[in-house]
Parts: structure tokens; sequence; C-alpha cells
């Protein structure tokens, strides 16, 4: 989590303080007026965010916006590798958000006429103890645990979704964009479902793209 230390200056009231030393202040332990535990104010600072691998940069391209996802392999590998595959294959463009339930998940991956999956074998289940929150991606299945094929949902709660955990697999984090992946339409399915534009891979843009992570539970 990313905190936004607010920091007043002493002459605050008589003159503003100029952009560039406002963020520098906001993002400097150093210069800091708040009285903070150094933990948390080191947790906070930018210096503590890294780089996602290109490779491990998932795109959503949603009708609101762009959504950028870290793939967790160190988590899912044989997941996040069909992921990537499907993805690169244009597998999702255009394919419906089907299930959408107000404070819990919103579920896409199932083209019609496909009994529910792709071409691509089944994963076997890689459950772990990752916790699942809001942002938090996860491979749908059915009664047999080990068939996960293209279906995933993106948990739009905490509390809900926590109960997930080491129940389904665990392969991604959104990093940003959550809010488009909150304005899709409610529904089981919804009345006009939504439809992902496509997905890709971060690596595979002319300019490889890239973005920064927080750090996860």
């Amino acid at each position: 989590m990313h905190a936004l230390i607010i920091v007043l200056s002493p002459n605050s009231v008589d003159r503003p303080i100029e952009p560039a030393t406002l963020f520098a202040q906001r993002h400097s332990c150093a210069g800091s007026f708040l009285t903070l535990p150094l933990a948390l104010c080191l947790l906070s600072s930018p210096a503590f965010a890294k780089d996602v691998a290109p490779e491990n940069l998932l795109i959503i391209d949603l009708p609101g916006g762009e959504v950028k996802v870290e793939l967790l392999p160190d988590q899912a590998p044989k997941t996040v590798e069909q992921i990537r595959a499907l993805a690169r294959s244009g597998f999702y463009n255009n394919l419906e958000w089907f299930r959408v339930i107000e404070n819990f998940i919103a579920q896409t991956g199932y083209p019609k006429g496909s009994r529910g999956k792709s071409k691509f074998p089944d994963l076997p289940a890689e459950f772990t103890d990752y916790k699942f929150k809001r942002g938090t991606l996860g491979m749908g299945h059915g009664e047999d645990i080990n068939s996960a094929n293209s279906q995933f949902f993106i948990c739009l709660t905490d509390a809900k979704c926590a109960e997930l955990t080491g129940k389904y697999t665990a392969f991604g984090q959104v990093i940003s964009g959550m809010e488009f992946v909150d304005q899709l339409q409610k529904g089981e399915p919804p009345v006009e479902p939504d439809k992902t534009v496509r997905i890709r891979v971060g690596a595979d843009s002319s300019v490889p793209e890239k973005a920064k992570s927080f750090g996860n539970e």
C-alpha cells in the first residue's frame, strides 16, 4: 500500500508551496514535518516500490480503461504460463464479463459454444496461502479442483474474498486501474454484459510496458 504523507509548511498560510517542493516533501522521510514511525515512513516511500518485469505484467483493456496486473509465477507457475499463452492467442478479446457479483467478484473467460473453456489443457490446482483480497485474480474451477482452464475472476472486496484463500488458484494482483473493474455491469449474467477489449502481456508491446508494484501481503 502506498501511503501518502501530507506535509504542511509552517508558512503555508502566507504563501503556497511550490508543486515540486510539495512533491519532494510528500515523498521524503527526511523532509516530513510529521512524526511517524520510521518503518511506516520507509514503507510509504516510492523507493520501496519494485518494478514489475514486462513478462509478468498483464494488461486488461476494459471499456472504462486499462487495468494492470502483476502476475505471480512464484505462486502459480503453470497457471501464469497458460494465462500468458491465452492472452497472446487473443482468446480473451471481446469476451463478456458474464458474472459480476456486487462486493464479491467479476468473472470472465467463458467463450460461448465452448463448454466454458479454451482448447488449452485443464490446469492442476496451485493452491497456496496467498491471501485473496481486493484486486486478486483467481482461477475458476468446477467440482474437480484440477479443472481450471480459462475462466478467471477478480476480487472486488477484501472481506468476502478472504474465504477463497487456499481453495482457488491465485495468479495475479491488480496494481492499477481497479476502478475500471468496479465499473463493470453487475449481474449473473448482467442484462448488458461489458466485454474485454483485449488482454495483453506487457513484454509484447513494441516498447515493453512498465509498472511498479508496492508489494502484496
